[in-house]
């Protein structure tokens, strides 16, 4: 049986690998992993070395891992079945419960191709050969962007595919007054204490994402320093691209950019550096501007960066406690954010530059639908919503 092992070497920062049932690195998986290490974020390496692992252990129980780049198309589909089906069985009519979602089987079977294509142009393997040896999928119509197509040729599609419910092509989004009781269920202000209850840190990180528009490896990885105080003029955040926060968040494809902010949330990040100050000085450690600005306050190791996987625990608790449509996660406010924007009329360049889109077809292809929505539009009251957010404009 294959494993994921996550590994820590000397002066780097904690990546992933595959050991094989000789409790060795599997070396053609460790190979290709290590040709992508510097360009993937450790999140992407773990999930291609979970699916590699669990194809490994497919072919050892097999024992076809001697033959790994020979298989073809049965294989393959074969691999996916055993998914299905608990890892216990390649064929069976009844499909285990608790599954692998199609979104699962659609990543593992998207690493599995990548693996393979990497192999064969690399080492001249001819599996992808096998596996991708259908007719090209048509490319999408673009209309007036007709002539980007003519940049890339379409590539052959694969012959194993998972079967996907379609989905309608929009970004799900958190309603205004959704998002408003996610941060009531965190915090909520006492006037008659002049004082708030609950935890303000979850409270501040929600609305940061809220109103930034911040994928959370992002926020997680800011520090104290980074979220500059308008001191007369606009507040605003500094989003630093860097690989060695100790809690291995990062920013997508290392682009820096800043991002500014209301008032409101200046007030509220304010009242958390004042918590955070008082939480420092309880515990005697020593609180810097180059800190990390999201903490652990109430467990140990205490001031230490926040994980995702704590804010993930937090996602759940606030579900469980019907707080939120179902399914919702942090990158909800994502979508929300470019929705409420583009909602409001503000012109989509700038939304893909406040997102940090790498072009702005990106952010057409993504939100393009949002305009012509008028039932989105008149479900909420979205003007009351945006009124406290500054949108500049800034070149950075």
């Amino acid at each position: 049986m294959a494993y994921v092992m996550g590994v820590r070497p000397p002066g780097s920062r904690r990546t992933w690998t595959v050991i094989g049932e000789d409790y060795r690195t599997v070396a053609p998986v460790e190979e290709w992993l290590e040709s992508h290490r510097q360009e993937w974020s450790p999140n992407t390496i773990r999930s291609y070395a979970t699916g590699l692992a669990q194809w490994w252990t497919f072919l050892e129980e097999r024992n076809e891992a001697g033959a790994w780049n020979a298989v073809g198309v049965p294989a393959v589909t074969a691999f996916l079945s055993w998914l299905r089906n608990g890892r216990t069985v390649e064929r069976v009519f009844a499909t285990a419960e608790g599954g692998p979602s199609a979104e699962t089987l659609e990543a593992r079977l998207a690493a599995l191709i990548s693996f393979y294509r990497w192999q064969a142009a690399v080492h001249e393997v001819p599996v992808a050969a096998k596996l991708l040896r259908g007719a090209p999928r048509r490319a999408p119509a673009r209309k007036l962007l007709s002539h980007l197509d003519c940049r890339t040729e379409p590539s052959p599609s694969a012959l194993v595919r998972v079967r996907m419910v379609k989905r309608r092509d929009r970004p799900p989004v958190l309603l205004p007054q959704q998002v408003q009781a996610v941060l009531d269920g965190c915090a909520t202000y006492q006037p008659d204490v002049g004082d708030w209850a609950g935890n303000i840190r979850d409270r501040f990180l929600f609305a940061l994402l809220a109103e930034s528009g911040m994928r959370l490896g992002e926020a997680l990885g800011l520090r104290i320093c980074e979220f500059v105080m308008g001191r007369g003029g606009t507040p605003y955040v500094e989003v630093v691209p860097r690989e060695d926060n100790p809690n291995e968040a990062r920013v997508k494809m290392l682009r820096p950019r800043r991002v500014y902010v209301g008032g409101d949330l200046e007030r509220l990040y304010a009242d958390y550096l004042t918590v955070l100050a008082m939480r420092a000085a309880e515990i005697g450690v020593p609180l810097t501007a180059d800190g990390p600005l999201f903490v652990n306050l109430d467990r140990p190791p205490y001031l230490a960066a926040l994980r995702e996987g704590t804010v993930r625990d937090k996602v759940t608790a606030l579900r469980s406690k019907g707080i939120g449509p179902i399914g919702w996660t942090p990158h909800w406010f994502r979508h929300t954010h470019a929705t409420a924007l583009l909602i409001g009329g503000t012109p989509e360049w700038v939304v893909s530059r406040r997102l940090g889109h790498a072009h702005v077809q990106t952010t057409l292809d993504l939100y393009g639908w949002v305009t012509e929505d008028e039932a989105l539009r008149a479900a909420a009251n979205w003007k009351n919503y945006t009124n406290g957010w500054e949108i500049v404009t800034d070149a950075r």
